[in-house]
């Protein structure tokens, strides 16, 4: 059994930020459940770009307000406490901060390792290590 507390993470290499945002990472893959599981802060009036083309990526609001747009359709949904969207075909969108903070919990499969980056396209490159 695993038990992690998010104020465990703050200010450890599981925390990764910049201005706009920031991700707490409290499962990873070298933790062994086949996700990672993340907890994120989208700053208020932010927009972020992303293309996980290497994984799958499900997203739950529990506070704040924001929207996402999927770039494929140009469609535009809202996302607030209680709503949750799953990028379950890699969809390229962009993620726009609200008048508040949005704080998220996220799952990626494959899991990332917390060494990743976004590259160009906003994606992680694909983890091959064996660990």
């Amino acid at each position: 059994m695993k038990i992690v507390r998010v104020q465990d993470i703050i200010g450890t290499e599981r925390e990764v930020s910049d201005k706009q945002w920031t991700s707490r990472r409290l499962l990873l893959k070298k933790d062994g459940m086949g996700f990672s599981f993340h907890e994120t802060i989208i700053k208020a009036g932010s927009e972020h770009t992303f293309w996980y083309k290497h994984h799958l990526e499900a997203v739950y609001c529990v506070a704040g307000n924001g929207r996402i747009k999927d770039l494929a359709t140009g469609e535009v949904h809202e996302i607030t406490d209680g709503t949750l969207y799953a990028l379950d075909k890699h969809d390229q969108h962009t993620l726009y901060g609200g008048t508040e903070d949005m704080r998220l919990i996220c799952a990626f499969n494959p899991p990332v390792t917390g060494r990743e980056v976004h590259d160009e396209d906003g994606a992680y490159l694909p983890d091959t290590s064996e660990d």
